[in-house]
């Protein structure tokens, strides 16, 4: 088996690499200290493709795959990992859940927004009086 990445998939790690160092490394103390959410970037890596990574083209996803999208997390969260979560839990969390449980209907409402960064999305767990069990 070979475990090589594909020239396609190195590419998407410069790529990312590039877009991290440009414009998320400059601004990681300023967000940090300032308790902000990097808004306009995560808006770019939507229009870069990168909130759709695991979602087909048709839902206006990338349509690549679960490499291709832990290649872009660790690009980013080897900058900032908190610029890495963002991404992570807006996909897997959010957007996810849609796309593997949501009907059609709601697949094709949601999925293309929150591909392209218009949506972000987010996943609220509680339960009152106690801790959280999410399974």
């Amino acid at each position: 088996m070979d475990f090589q990445l594909s020239d396609e998939q190195q590419q998407l790690r410069r790529s990312v690499h590039e877009f991290a160092e440009r414009e998320i490394l400059p601004n990681v103390m300023k967000w940090d200290e300032a308790g902000e959410f990097p808004m306009q970037t995560v808006k770019e890596l939507g229009r870069l493709g990168l909130l759709g990574v695991v979602f087909p083209a048709e839902y206006g996803g990338s349509g690549m795959g679960y490499v291709e999208y832990v290649i872009a997390i660790e690009e980013l969260s080897r900058v900032d990992g908190s610029v890495g979560i963002i991404v992570a839990a807006h996909t897997s969390l959010g957007s996810n859940h849609i796309f593997l449980a949501g009907n059609e209907a709601q697949k094709r409402k949601y999925i293309p927004k929150l591909a392209s960064g218009e949506f972000i999305g987010a996943w609220g767990l509680t339960e009152p009086g106690s801790g959280s069990a999410p399974a």
